[in-house]
């Protein structure tokens, strides 16, 4: 054993060479190849390298980012908060804290009104699913076929997208059931379109059939995005809660990516006039700090309570994380980012749609808000998708100057992911467009 070395912050900055080789060798890799950046800081809708480029970042992070990287109001927060309060023993309670649990209950309807704050989504759906379990006295649990809610064990479990294969069997009792996508239907009626109650029908037909008896709570996403921004048609949300009162289950819905006004509204369940049993945030609540939260009712904490809930973590009810929480709340609120949200996104869904009326790979255009999904295919008759388009897409936009995120799963084309900052203007949407347009024509031309 060595001493170890002198830390970088006493010493020059790494040279791009040598700090490329300290990452292969002292990494451990978490899913795919890092992008080949250094990225030294990030204002508003925007990243910088080391080497001078300017990166317009349309993924707001890890979907997280709303008011945009480094924002004023977070950054005296974090600055102010931590000079003062910054973390406490699991038992102690903070003024932030109860004050980001009162005002998140004000921003929801009755009777959500009980919140846990914690501080990741994985984390926030693990104390979802361990507080059905506990309250219903069963463990089955269901979810969407292309779900993505955490890699954590119970929440890995619901997860069906990626990551399953070679860890061994997951918690026992998981069930997927089919994702309405009505660009791709699977059941359809007689003009072709998806037959999306059909669907849901044959769905739980299969999970009784399964079913041992146990079954405690469906966990879904209001819009799946890494499933790839696929969002439920309207009155599927409560076809989906009138099954789960059927079999006495729990619905919780995980609003990590559509929470806090990015769809246009306060929370995408709204659209549906469906109140879940459980809620769960995290990534928009902490604006890119870790920051989650459960939220559920009165009476299902108090049953919860009462049967002896236990979810002691390092980082539970943090002051400094939850004065984020209540600076977020503050810019949402005051900036009308909720009203913000819906303009833009208009915006950016009628220049997505210019550009597929020029681009002949460009299949479908998908989402709410600020959250938007482009499928790409190398032919929009029989939807053929094509992992090379997406890749060359991804990479040539990240050689203009934006960073985009595609998402590859079996049966369905490359789908972009995009989700600007809430705080971002036309003129950088407009920009990101431009980029996005040249590289699907230059690459739609490849291949």
């Amino acid at each position: 054993m060595t001493a170890p070395t002198t830390t970088a912050s006493t010493t020059a900055p790494l040279s791009t060479g040598a700090f490329w080789e300290d990452a292969e060798r002292h990494l451990v890799r978490y899913g795919g190849e890092f992008t080949r950046e250094i990225i030294e800081r990030a204002a508003g809708s925007f990243l910088f390298t080391a080497d001078g480029r300017k990166i317009l970042d349309f993924t707001s992070g890890q979907m997280s980012a709303i008011l945009g990287h480094s924002h004023p109001e977070i950054v005296a927060t974090v600055r102010r908060q931590i000079a003062s309060l910054d973390h406490l023993f699991s038992g102690m309670l903070s003024r932030p804290v109860v004050d980001l649990a009162r005002r998140l209950a004000d921003t929801l309807p009755a009777p959500l009104e009980k919140a846990l704050l914690l501080t990741t989504g994985a984390e926030s759906n693990e104390a979802a699913i361990r507080m059905a379990k506990l309250v219903t006295g069963r463990h089955e649990i269901v979810s969407f076929a292309r779900s993505w809610h955490g890699m954590t064990q119970a929440a890995a479990s619901a997860t069906y997208s990626a990551g399953r294969k070679g860890y061994g069997p997951g918690a026992p009792g998981n069930f997927a059931i089919p994702v309405p996508n009505a660009y791709r239907p699977d059941f359809t009626t007689d003009d072709g379109s998806l037959d999306w109650r059909r669907q849901l029908d044959f769905a739980f037909d299969l999970i009784d059939a399964q079913s041992t008896g146990s079954l405690a709570s469906c966990l879904v996403e209001p819009i799946l995005s890494s499933g790839g921004i696929i969002e439920p048609p309207p009155g599927y949300f409560a076809a989906l809660r009138a099954k789960c009162r059927e079999r006495g289950m729990l619905l919780i819905l995980d609003e990590a990516q559509t929470g806090l006004c990015r769809t246009g509204t306060w929370y995408a369940f709204e659209r549906d006039g469906v109140v879940p049993d459980i809620l769960t945030l995290s990534k928009t609540l902490g604006a890119g700090l870790p920051l989650a939260a459960v939220v559920t009712s009165a009476e299902i904490e108090q049953e919860a309570h009462e049967r002896g809930f236990l979810f002691f973590t390092t980082h539970v009810a943090d002051p400094l994380v939850a004065a984020v929480g209540n600076t977020v709340l503050d810019v949402l609120v005051g900036d009308k980012l909720d009203e913000r949200a819906r303009a833009l996104g208009t915006f950016l869904h009628r220049g997505l749609t210019d550009i597929a009326s020029r681009h002949a790979v460009v299949g479908d255009i998908r989402g709410r808000g600020l959250l938007a999904g482009l499928e790409l295919v190398v032919d929009r008759e029989t939807k053929q998708h094509s992992n090379e388009l997406g890749a060359l897409v991804t990479r040539r936009c990240l050689e203009l100057g934006l960073h985009m995120n595609i998402v590859q799963l079996p049966g369905m084309g490359g789908v972009l992911r995009m989700a600007p900052p809430l705080t971002a203007t036309e003129d950088e949407l407009s920009l990101g467009l431009t980029m996005l347009d040249q590289a699907i024509g230059e690459a739609g031309a490849s291949v």
